[in-house]
């Protein structure tokens, strides 16, 4: 069989062999297509940090079901067993020898001595509430972690792993979008026009009901509407089902190339008008929700992984040189003019995260060895903050937080594994991926990019995702089914 070139699409006698494997469903594939489902439950459900899940109550009626976050100890029973069945498939396909350890064995002694070192943390922490949370969720990435690796590397089984958790994502968008375009106006009006009218155009019982939830406060004996909560609506942050917009930048970012590689090539077969409504329709969810998040340091990573996949197009070098060049001073020039009044106004977001990673470098110091605990951050930050600064309970800084929390070896050992394993999965798919497998590459660089200033290990909607996709990217056998049409 010949050879594709490195960068050009895959061989049209290779096509028809990939589209049935895609679609058989054995046990493996079946297993892929119920925990995709989950992740994409996790994107609609489990979208805040595992710090918060005393906060969140349980749904008390089906409308609440639906609408609203469920408390994250819920997921944590559920991946439990899904982890628990994926580990018994696991073992079945070793004791078969239809599956190995693909990479160096540093790729799985990192993790685990990581996760091995947050439980010895753990044991001298003064906030068991906050760190047994923590040490679920850093479980659950872990496994998520290992059942990439040997479940989810081979195409088929991506597929169908895919399928839920895209499913969940378009709702996520679709709900951004919405948000914007409607929910956010509509209720600002309906809040200012309360305030002026005395809140007489609400029903006594929701009057009530807005004040036990802090959207109607009481300042000098006069109900007035929450000044943060107006703010929020007028100035219109989308954040979908997750528990603010950046958050939901973390995941457009990790999800959207993925997404836009693969209407492109699932539409071939179609007319073009119907291929081009479909891939419009991708780009218009993910590009809008992505722009009404506001974020500024997802806009920056963005503009860089649009740049990684300029570079990776069969163009002559000056082509590539221009194209990337026009790129960044268009995106540059969108970021500047888009956050002008922001940073006229002093960057108050920049520098309040400078004063969270200073209170962890203090933390480091103090606490080398054991750190302060597993997701207790915000215990050490209350005591170092800046007079004049918020208050917060994680680092925005993934790395940092791990270094603050649980000390020099917690730190590295995760620094550690995510540099090599992308180092391990970017060789791989740099030259010899197909269009999917560097979209989904792109997508988890760029997520573990937005970690240096964000939370995403601590969301169990990005973090179990983008490590589930890292595991499978871990494993992948590049041109497996070329290989297997040679064969034939």
């Amino acid at each position: 069989m010949k050879k594709r070139p490195a960068n050009g699409p895959r061989p049209a006698t290779a096509e028809p062999e990939a589209a049935g494997s895609r679609l058989k469903l054995d046990g493996v594939t079946l297993y892929a297509l119920v925990f995709g489902c989950f992740l994409g439950l996790c994107i609609w459900k489990f979208g805040n940090p595992v710090i918060l899940d005393g906060k969140i109550d349980p749904p008390a009626s089906l409308a609440d079901v639906w609408e609203f976050a469920w408390p994250i100890h819920w997921a944590n029973w559920l991946i439990l067993r899904l982890a628990g069945i994926g580990a018994l498939i696991c073992a079945v396909l070793v004791l078969q020898r239809k599956v190995s350890w693909p990479q160096s064995k540093w790729l799985w002694l990192l993790p685990l001595v990581w996760l091995g070192w947050q439980f010895i943390s753990a044991t001298q922490s003064k906030y068991p509430e906050l760190t047994s949370v923590t040490l679920w969720q850093f479980s659950a990435v872990t496994a998520c972690y290992f059942l990439g690796v040997f479940l989810f590397a081979n195409r088929p089984a991506r597929c169908w792993l895919l399928a839920g958790i895209l499913a969940a994502f378009a709702y996520c968008l679709v709900r951004g979008v919405d948000q914007k375009l409607f929910e956010f106006p509509v209720n600002y009006s309906t809040l200012v026009e309360g305030e002026r009218s005395g809140w007489t155009n609400f029903p006594p019982e929701t009057v009530t009901e807005m004040k036990h939830e802090n959207v109607i406060i009481t300042t000098n004996g006069v109900d007035m509407a929450n000044p943060v909560i107006v703010k929020k609506f007028k100035m219109g942050r989308v954040a979908g089902t997750l528990v603010y917009p950046n958050a939901l930048a973390g995941l457009i970012l990790l999800l959207w190339p993925a997404s836009l590689a693969l209407v492109v090539g699932a539409t071939k077969p179609l007319k073009k008008p119907i291929r081009l409504a479909a891939i419009g329709l991708v780009v218009f969810l993910g590009g809008a929700a992505f722009f009404w998040t506001g974020s500024k340091l997802g806009w920056l990573i963005g503009i860089g992984i649009a740049g990684l996949f300029l570079l990776r197009l069969d163009w002559s070098r000056k082509l590539k040189v221009a194209a990337v060049a026009t790129m960044l001073v268009l995106g540059l020039g969108v970021f500047a003019v888009k956050n002008h009044a922001y940073f006229a106004a002093g960057a108050t977001s920049v520098g309040a995260r400078f004063d969270y990673w200073r209170a962890a470098g203090q933390t480091t110091l103090a606490h080398p060895v054991f750190g302060s605990g597993p997701g207790t951050f915000q215990r050490p930050y209350a005591q170092l903050k800046s007079p004049d600064a918020e208050m917060a309970r994680l680092t925005h800084n993934d790395y940092l937080e791990q270094f603050s929390d649980s000390g020099l070896v917690g730190g590295l050992t995760f620094a550690a594994w995510v540099i090599l394993a992308l180092a391990v999965v970017g060789r791989k798919v740099w030259q010899k991926g197909d269009g999917v497998d560097f979209a989904l590459f792109a997508g988890v660089l760029a997520w573990l990019a937005q970690s240096f200033g964000e939370f995403g290990l601590y969301i169990p909607a990005l973090a179990w995702l983008a490590f589930t996709l890292l595991g499978g990217l871990i494993g992948l056998k590049i041109n497996e089914i070329d290989k297997k049409t040679g064969e034939g």
